[in-house]
């Protein structure tokens, strides 16, 4: 994640960057190869030059990305990284060995495919498939060994799915997210992202629901191609006398073994135990094919890998926040796994926007509790959905007390008020609560921010990347 605080003059090319970007978005999301395969071939084929291992899956394959990234780093490979969505800034979505892309070379690289598009062109090419032409590009002209490249959406008209040969492609995880695109079944969604899948090429699969499992396996078939399944890693526990030795803070992370190889585990949750067996099962794959990565190396990419905005504590103001941008069912289930893990039978103060395109009900069934507390903000500067109508919705699931705010900057100072500040705050015009008896939640303007619950729960900033990215660029550093 990028620092907001740049030079005057990258400033400059950042609000030129992002003003051509946002150009682009007018395009709107089009799925579809036929846009983006013209305008690389009016580049020179980039991709075509840089080795590439290809990630998709509902949940955890930004992960997998950082994991794969750092070993490959770690090992001495020029390894660059594509993912998205950033948290704070494009640059983040372009890495070469955890580097972002500055914003002049980002600049250059739009120049180069605003020139590679033809004005005679039919349809557009999106926001989305302009900017994974600019990476591809960089990743060329800089010479990497090797590129660790995220799907952005589904895989089989994704953008990023115009490598013939990639070197292995993974689908960690399915579920049910972005569904009106890719199908209202787990079979549909399935079949979009096995689209990933190559002729000649290994696949590497996470455990996956039946009915979706059943599709990546007869797609895998259909290609005559080897499909491996990966299990979870298991948790290795460290005789006591080593633990006391070991003088690397790294060392005292927890230690997972996966096919016999022991690693540290730098991220946060359970799920993570899949994540990042997905990313040893590449590994090996890569081992099978030649690529020297020792177990040195995995080691010190694993410990030293960086994934922000995912199970992440961060203090603000004296108060310990736990972040994560789960934002559909099944990553909200992994985020409250942690959560009974961790804090078992512990009321949890929840703050909270998300998009009106998500399954509202979904997550919050996968997250709330009686007792806890739930205060919701709208996501700036996007399809927010409707924090009142969210209330509405968590209250017939389940007796928690909702909190209305106007913006993130309210919740904030609500749901981090401890009895220290109690009797201290200001008025707040932003704030509004409901009980826990109706499915309205009951408007109370100018509320004072002393009537608040006091905020001695846990507390989980979730639901929305964007609401997270937006924390980090304006409030992270307080």
């Amino acid at each position: 994640m990028t620092s907001n605080l740049i030079s005057q003059p990258d400033a400059a090319i950042r609000a030129t960057v992002e003003a051509e970007l946002e150009g682009f978005a007018r395009f709107g999301v089009n799925l579809g190869l036929s846009r983006i395969e013209k305008l690389l071939a009016d580049m020179g084929s980039p991709q075509q030059q840089v080795p590439v291992i290809h990630v998709a899956g509902t949940n955890g394959k930004g992960s997998v990305c950082a994991y794969l990234a750092s070993v490959l780093r770690a090992a001495g490979y020029r390894t660059g990284r594509y993912t998205s969505p950033h948290l704070v800034s494009w640059t983040e979505r372009i890495c070469i060995d955890g580097v972002p892309i500055s914003w002049a070379d980002l600049q250059d690289q739009l120049e180069v495919v605003k020139t590679a598009m033809r004005i005679d062109q039919v349809s557009m090419p999106t926001q989305f498939e302009v900017f994974t032409a600019a990476a591809w590009r960089y990743f060329e002209q800089q010479r990497v060994d090797v590129a660790v490249v995220e799907v952005g959406l589904g895989g089989r008209l994704d953008a990023t799915n115009v490598c013939s040969q990639p070197l292995a492609t993974v689908i960690v995880s399915i579920g049910r997210d972005h569904w009106q695109r890719l199908g209202d079944t787990l079979a549909a969604i399935a079949g979009e992202k096995a689209g990933i899948l190559k002729p000649g090429v290994g696949a590497i699969a996470g455990p996956l629901p039946p009915e979706a499992s059943a599709v990546v396996t007869a797609r895998a078939a259909e290609l005559n191609i080897p499909l491996t399944w990966v299990t979870p890693a298991k948790s290795v526990v460290k005789p006591a006398i080593q633990a006391n030795i070991d003088a690397d803070p790294k060392s005292a992370l927890p230690t997972l073994c996966y096919e016999g190889i022991q690693y540290p585990q730098a991220l946060l949750g359970e799920h993570q135990k899949i994540n990042s067996a997905c990313a040893i099962a590449v590994i090996q794959t890569l081992r099978a094919q030649g690529w020297q990565i020792s177990d040195e190396a995995i080691a010190t990419g694993m410990a030293h890998v960086q994934w922000p905005g995912r199970l992440q504590k961060k203090p603000w103001r004296g108060h310990e926040l736990l972040i994560d941008g789960a934002h559909n069912r099944e990553a909200a289930r992994s985020l409250r796994a942690y959560l009974d893990m961790t804090l078992p039978h512990q009321p949890i103060s929840w703050l909270m926007g998300m998009l009106e395109t998500k399954d509202h009900e979904g997550v919050f069934s996968e997250l709330l509790r009686a007792g806890d507390h739930l205060h919701l903000v709208p996501v700036p500067g996007h399809l927010s959905a409707d924090p009142k109508e969210l209330g509405a919705i968590a209250q017939n699931l389940c007796p928690v007390e909702v909190f209305i705010h106007r913006d993130l900057e309210a919740g904030l100072s609500a749901i981090t008020q401890t009895s220290d500040t109690l009797g201290t705050s200001e008025t707040s015009e932003t704030s509004e609560t409901s009980g826990t008896s109706g499915t309205e939640p009951r408007s109370h303007s100018n509320l004072p921010l002393s009537t608040l619950p006091l905020s001695n729960l846990p507390t989980v900033l979730c639901g929305s990347l964007y609401l997270i990215g937006y924390f980090y660029e304006h409030y992270a550093s307080e």
